[in-house]
């Protein structure tokens, strides 16, 4: 039985990553030391024989007994509200814990998977984004520490597989969507779920005219999984091309919620707030055969499922 690492593995995508590769008949060792993790996404795993977990940090040294084939490295505060409140940790993990978990891979031969963001091509001038886009980031704005954490984890990422020959993949995460986020997240899709449910004003930055475009999770995650087995080295995106404003996507939210309460609310931007977010996938499909299969009306519909059961309305 193949074993592979997952960090950040109580987290949104680490869970669903989780589940797919004990699926796949692999032995899966999860780790996390839950900063924004939650013990409940992988709870139900745990009488399995094929999976471990360790409550660790994985910005100190990290040590694995046995064989290890594979390490996807998911750890790390993902949304703006987690990295603006523990820049500190947000750029250890990006920096240290992505250092340990190459020399644990050069260790033990094993395939290293990691995940890097959209959020690499900052505040883009370019549109759509590819992969050979290098990006417009301000490095000491308020988004600079998850940013530049990502970039430094591309930058040591391609110096381990060139000067030590380690197996490594780099996979560019668009934003993704589905069960099992946080409700507290602060991202626009956990927000606006939440909001409506409650019967509240969505709050919308600016004038909403900002695009994103999303991803539905069981996507995403065939995505990974098909570029850990492919034979790629350079970053490749992957998301969803469908772009939306935000502003339109929140009226979706209030339309499929269906809570005559809900209004929008506006606010001012953030600083440093992407104006636009679009994969260019064509890497992707040549490479990988990979592309979305479900629609944003489905995966809303199902992620509606999960924010009615975890949603508090007083």
């Amino acid at each position: 039985m193949k074993r592979v690492l997952i960090t950040g593995a109580a987290g949104f995508l680490g869970s669903h990553l989780s589940d797919r590769f004990i699926k796949e008949g692999f032995h899966v060792i999860g780790m996390d030391n839950l900063l924004t993790g939650n013990i409940k996404n992988i709870e139900h795993l745990f009488p399995l024989k094929q999976f471990e977990y360790y409550h660790h940090d994985v910005s100190k040294f990290v040590h694995v007994p046995g064989e290890l084939h594979y390490i996807l490295h998911f750890a790390s505060p993902a949304s703006p509200i987690d990295y603006l409140k523990m820049p500190i940790q947000t750029l250890k993990v990006g920096a240290l814990g992505t250092h340990n978990l190459l020399g644990l891979a050069k260790a033990k031969k094993a395939r290293m998977l990691v995940a890097s963001t959209s959020e690499v091509y900052g505040d883009p001038l370019i549109h759509p984004q590819k992969e050979d886009y290098w990006g417009n980031v301000n490095p000491v704005g308020p988004r600079g520490v998850y940013d530049e954490a990502k970039r430094f984890l591309e930058a040591i990422t391609m110096a381990y597989h060139n000067f030590h020959d380690v197996e490594t993949r780099i996979i560019r995460i668009f934003n993704t969507y589905g069960p099992r986020m946080r409700v507290d997240d602060g991202r626009a899709l956990p927000a606006f779920f939440s909001q409506a449910i409650r019967g509240e004003g969505l709050t919308v930055f600016g004038d909403g005219s900002q695009t994103r475009s999303f991803c539905y999770v069981d996507d995403l995650v065939e995505g990974i999984y098909r570029l850990l087995m492919s034979d790629h080295h350079l970053p490749v995106n992957i998301g969803n091309p469908d772009e939306i404003s935000i502003k339109e996507f929140a009226e979706e939210v209030i339309e499929l919620v269906g809570n005559p309460k809900a209004t929008l609310t506006f606010k001012d931007l953030p600083k440093d707030d992407p104006k636009v977010r679009k994969p260019d996938i064509t890497k992707a499909r040549e490479i990988l055969g990979w592309e979305p299969k479900v629609s944003r009306a489905e995966g809303m519909k199902r992620t509606l499922e999960y924010f009615l059961k975890e949603v508090k309305v007083d």
